[in-house]
């Protein structure tokens, strides 16, 4: 209205005509701002002007609070506090305040307000009052409010989820990366959010990752998406893990996001492993038990006839010894000898088995000290029969220095008799027929005794069940052997395993313990 009367326009009447109309259109806007409590107050905090927002709001009419002091819209502990003088004294310092605090209405309730004083000053500078706005927050506020506890809800909710999540947008960009996704990848939220999630992905699958995004965006044809799948991941040091992956979509204000949860399977698949290696141990259990039972029933009923053998024996070379005739004597006197040892070695056998039985018993197996040399030694001589007509050479390789160990001579003899006996028959196609038996210090306390060949050698895969019950190289084994053998020594403590020869064969070691050393002995 000012702007349409002419600048040079005198006419006292005129100008108090367009002031009229001004205040007129002005009163209109402020009555039509009925959200907002406009109101004026004089210099001493009286009511002056009153909009009808302000009795929306606040519940007085214009009539009843024309002329009446502001300080009645405080609670009344901000009146006791002298808050409303306060708050005018700051207006006219500043020159306007800003703030949320309580007011009250007309019947006594209280809300939530937006509040906004401004001191007003005429030409001169003087101050005439003061303008206050007044907004009703409280259902805002409580909206806000309730918006924070569901975000701090479902933030306390994803954070014990013990899957991962991770939020993308369309273009694979990490939005938000959960607690147990820190856990699970080693990276920090900070460190992850605003990059491409393939960041978390093996070389591999990130290659391919932004592709099946494009082309997902241009076709709809899912990859992941909707789909439980079984991917791998890539932790922040580097290594990858099996994972059980799970995409869904949203669309949220128009803009594509994605959210996936992510189990770590790393812990299930090495449960797994695990059971599967206890059920392989219990068949071994199962078989070695099988395997025990049957060698308890041979040993009693093979004990017998062995012994009317050594019986029978002993009597031909006593009918033997009885001859006088001088012509047959020489030959006799070979034949008693034959026989003697014949007798010697039924009643080893016997032993061996009687060791056996008791082995399998579970009694007493006569572990005592040993010289290491002399028991390696009488085992050969028995292992070697006939390696000499089948073209073996023997290599004995001691150790320089004499060992005493704590073993079942028998059973220990009975190992390194299976192992000679394993070498020699592996060695019968081969041009270079060699067999090595050592003995060395292993670690302390414990010798390591070797047998190796120049045979044709075992395959990886089949040496790493090679000492399973029922496992064997041989076309007519039955793949006891070297279960038994395992048996004996791990009985002693001490451990077998097979090596392959650079030049061609196959290397079978095992420890013994060394005897513990008497008083007065020195550790050589």
């Amino acid at each position: 209205m000012i702007a349409s009367q002419s600048p040079h326009e005198t006419d006292p009447q005129a100008v108090a005509r367009g002031d009229a109309m001004l205040a007129e259109e002005l009163g209109l806007l402020i009555d039509g701002a009925t959200t907002y409590a406009i109101y004026m107050l004089d210099r001493s905090g009286r009511v002056t002007i009153w909009n009808r927002g302000a009795e929306r709001i606040k519940g007085w009419a214009e009539a009843e609070i024309i002329g009446r002091d502001f300080a009645i819209f405080y609670p009344a502990d901000d009146i006791a506090a002298g808050k409303p003088a306060a708050d005018l004294a700051r207006a006219h310092c500043d020159g306007r305040v800003e703030e949320e605090s309580w007011r009250v209405r007309k019947d006594g309730s209280e809300f939530l307000a937006h509040v906004t004083i401004t001191a007003l000053h005429d030409d001169a500078g003087a101050l005439r009052g003061f303008g206050k706005v007044i907004r009703d927050i409280t259902h805002e506020k409580a909206a806000e409010a309730a918006i924070v506890r569901r975000e701090h809800h479902l933030r306390s909710i994803l954070n014990t989820v013990p899957d991962a999540m991770i939020v993308m947008n369309e273009n694979g960009i990490v939005a938000s990366f959960s607690a147990a996704a820190e856990l699970v990848f080693g990276y920090a939220a900070s460190e992850v959010i605003g990059q491409n999630v393939a960041m978390l992905m093996p070389q591999t699958e990130a290659r391919d990752h932004d592709a099946h995004l494009r082309k997902y965006r241009q076709t709809g044809e899912r990859h992941v998406i909707g789909n439980v799948r079984l991917e791998r991941a890539m932790r922040k040091n580097g290594e990858t893990f099996p994972i059980e992956l799970a995409v869904g979509e949203a669309s949220i204000g128009g803009e594509r996001i994605f959210t996936g949860f992510i189990r770590d399977l790393t812990n299930r698949h090495a449960t797994e492993r695990r059971l599967q290696e206890l059920q392989s141990e219990l068949i071994h259990v199962s078989r070695v038990s099988a395997m025990g039972t049957m060698a308890s029933t041979l040993a009693h009923e093979i004990n017998q006839p062995l012994t009317a053998i050594a019986n029978y024996l002993e009597a031909t070379r006593a009918m033997i010894a009885d001859g006088d005739d001088p012509v047959l004597a020489p030959l006799l006197a070979d034949v008693a000898e034959a026989l003697e040892l014949a007798a010697a070695q039924s009643l080893r056998a016997g032993t061996i088995v009687r060791r056996l039985r008791a082995f399998v018993d579970g009694g007493d197996t006569g572990f005592r000290d040993e010289a290491l040399d002399q028991l390696v030694e009488e085992a050969t001589s028995l292992g070697l029969l006939g390696a000499h007509e089948a073209g073996i050479t023997v290599v004995n390789r001691a150790s320089p220095s004499p060992a005493i160990v704590r073993v079942d001579r028998i059973q220990i003899q009975q190992v390194l008799v299976n192992l000679i006996r394993n070498a020699i028959q592996s060695m019968a196609a081969s041009p270079i027929r060699t067999l090595s038996i050592a003995t060395v210090p292993e670690r302390e306390g414990w010798m390591q005794i070797t047998v190796a060949d120049t045979g044709t050698g075992i395959d990886t895969d089949v040496r790493a069940r090679l000492f399973e019950a029922f496992a064997t190289t041989k076309e007519d084994g039955m793949g006891l052997g070297l279960s038994i053998c395992r048996t004996i020594v791990e009985a002693h403590g001490g451990r077998i395993w097979a090596d392959g020869v650079p030049s061609g064969g196959t290397a079978f070691h095992f420890t013994v313990p060394l005897a513990p050393l008497q008083e007065g002995d020195t550790d050589v």
